[in-house]
């Protein structure tokens, strides 16, 4: 009786919230105009360049521009796989912008890599550039005073939220659950796109949002990630993208957003905009040095930076999310297919979830049914290492296909993989664990994980990834990148599952470089290695019970066997890595079982639970 009416109530407010959801066009002008009495106009600097650092990334830019033609173009092109350079390269490209910034993400936190773009940003605004911020609304900026005082912050300076769930900017649980009742597919599709654009001129993109933990800043989860740093002409198309989003109708100005408009009309004055207060503040201080430091940009930027000639930036339109069966939405997604369709000798693919869309899988297929079929090596998380642990039970679920079917290496992330610890301790701190937020420190809304929908709503506790049996700092894949026959590769945005292909928009740069893709190669590769991950391959002996669990795999509900095709494997100490298809493979690497690492935990349960039950939630999760 209580679940009855708690699903009515649900029902009931979302149909109130739907039917009257929309801010009128008295209150828009109303706020408007409070914005525009109080938004600050004064600008530290009247110099035509808007007191612009001298950047060799921007240098290198506007010279790849300079010698571009239309049928010769020039790019320089950096692949950026440390978090530090990351985010130095953001910076110090913030600081070196003439005319205009543009930004655009999924996720927007108030830690400390969020608020240190976030002023860097208004500071340039106060320079005199114009900057633009387009924010998924669903996990961006969760602090609706933080957003009031946004609005006012600079004549110079602009916040749109994208797709907001029923025009607030801040979504409370019933709305979630009202949302899934009432309007789920229009809340189910997210702006899953990340790009910063300067001056039209260079901008990055690939998989980290304004979260500490996709710089290697968090003290217990971050992520392994990558960007690409990319300058010439494929920048217009970033433009070109970015206005198209800009300008669509769902994404939101914040006097349009029902809390915010309310907050702005009862605004006495506008709030002054705090200082920022870091919890490392040290760390901090070191990234802002290095973006100004000659010699640290030309060791860490300038020297991996490669010119070439043919790069294309591809994004999907935000049609996609209006009409995602129309061909056009999904540039970017058939792009990506149709490269992957053409690879003659190897795939190299670094994605957070394995959980192919019907496309891939088609793809995949048609490879693997060739006379020479390529290699396909598939990076990927373990259960001990992924925060979606619902996705990975579904990945769980189609071992057997990935492995047997389309012939997969499968390389699952370890936990506490040696690679991304060493890399992690360039970023570390000397300043002791970070102090719990007190007084006028931004409080975090959530935790937010680059899962799609399900996945990723929620308290801090529930986005938490599986207890493991050792303790200590923990890593997680995601990056998303592609590498074809050596000759090009893609950085992006894109998983690769079927949320990627037919519900967020995803946008990612193609460069059409040997040598780029061999660095790219050889970085996945390098998250392989026996110190960095396990290998999935069929268990050495095949009985009656794998035989059973073969039977409850391919049933779409009541998955409920628990042993499996494959399991996870770990090399034995003096023997060499090799491959699992190489006859020794066996004799040097011994089994580690399912989901080594995790404890027992109901984690472990849900995990079974969703392999078991959740197969038609794919598209969802």
């Amino acid at each position: 009786m209580r679940q009855r009416w708690i699903a009515l109530s649900t029902l009931f407010i979302a149909i109130l919230l739907s039917s009257g959801c929309s801010v009128s066009p008295t209150r828009v002008r109303r706020a408007d105009a409070v914005v525009a009495a109080g938004i600050q106009r004064q600008l530290d600097c009247d110099r035509p360049d808007h007191c612009a650092i001298d950047s060799p990334l921007l240098d290198a830019a506007h010279q790849a521009m300079a010698d571009s033609t239309d049928t010769q173009p020039v790019h320089v092109v950096t692949l950026l796989n440390d978090s530090e350079a990351a985010m130095v390269a953001r910076i110090n490209l913030i600081r070196a912008a003439q005319r205009s910034i543009d930004v655009q993400t999924y996720i927007w936190d108030q830690d400390d890599a969020g608020q240190l773009v976030l002023n860097e940003l208004l500071k340039a605004a106060r320079r005199g550039v114009k900057v633009r911020i387009l924010a998924d609304q669903l996990f961006s900026f969760g602090d609706a005073a933080l957003l009031d005082r946004l609005a006012t912050a600079h004549q110079n300076l602009e916040v749109r939220l994208y797709n907001p769930t029923f025009h607030e900017a801040q979504t409370s649980v019933v709305e979630f659950s009202a949302s899934i009742v009432c309007c789920f597919m229009k809340f189910n599709q997210r702006m899953h796109n990340k790009l910063l654009l300067v001056d039209n001129t260079i901008g990055i993109t690939g998989g980290r949002n304004y979260q500490d933990r996709y710089f290697d800043w968090d003290d217990e989860f971050d992520y392994v990630d990558r960007d690409v740093m990319v300058g010439g002409p494929a920048a217009q198309s970033m433009a070109t993208s970015f206005t198209t989003f800009w300008n669509h109708k769902r994404s939101t100005p914040l006097t349009h957003l029902r809390d915010i408009n309310r907050d702005l009309l009862h605004l006495e004055a506008p709030p002054p905009w705090p200082e920022p207060h870091y919890t490392h503040p040290q760390r901090v201080a070191r990234v802002q040095e290095e973006a100004e430091d000659d010699d640290w940009l030309d060791d860490a930027l300038v020297s991996d930076t490669l010119r070439t000639g043919r790069v294309e930036y591809f994004s999907d339109l935000p049609a996609k999310t209006n009409k995602p069966d129309k061909h056009g939405a999904h540039e970017f997604t058939t792009r990506l297919m149709h490269l992957v369709s053409s690879a003659q000798h190897e795939v190299i693919l670094q994605t957070p979830y394995l959980v192919l869309s019907d496309r891939a899988q088609e793809i995949f297929s048609r490879l693997r049914q060739r006379e020479t079929p390529p290699r396909i090596v598939v990076s990927t998380n373990s259960l001990a290492s992924t925060d979606a642990f619902a996705v990975y039970a579904l990945s769980y679920k189609h071992r057997k296909r990935y492995l047997k079917d389309d012939g997969f290496e499968i390389y699952e992330l370890k936990p506490h993989a040696v690679g991304p610890a060493e890399d992690n301790a360039q970023t570390a701190t000397d300043e002791g664990p970070t102090p719990p937020l007190t007084g006028n420190k931004p409080k975090h809304r959530r935790v937010g994980t680059d899962r799609g929908l399900l996945g990723s709503h929620g308290s801090a506790r529930r986005n938490r990834p599986a207890p493991l049996t050792v303790p200590g700092r923990r890593f997680a894949l995601h990056a998303k990148s592609i590498v074809v026959d050596d000759d090009f590769a893609m950085v992006g945005s894109h998983n690769f599952d079927p949320r990627s292909d037919h519900y967020n928009t995803e946008a990612g740069v193609i460069v059409y470089d040997a040598r780029f893709a061999n660095a790219l190669r050889e970085s996945i590769l390098r998250d392989t290695q026996p110190e960095n991950a396990w290998v999935v391959a069929p268990r050495l002996r095949n009985s009656a019970s794998t035989a059973i669990g073969d039977i409850s795999a391919s049933l779409p509900l009541f998955d409920l066997w628990p042993y499996r095709y494959a399991t996870s494997y770990d090399l034995k100490a003096g023997c060499t890595p090799m491959r699992p298809s190489d006859p020794a493979f066996f004799s040097c690497y011994t089994p580690v079982g399912d989901f080594p690492d995790v404890d027992v935990s109901p984690k472990l349960i849900y995990t079974r639970l969703i392999t078991a039950f959740g197969s038609g939630a794919e598209g969802v999760l």
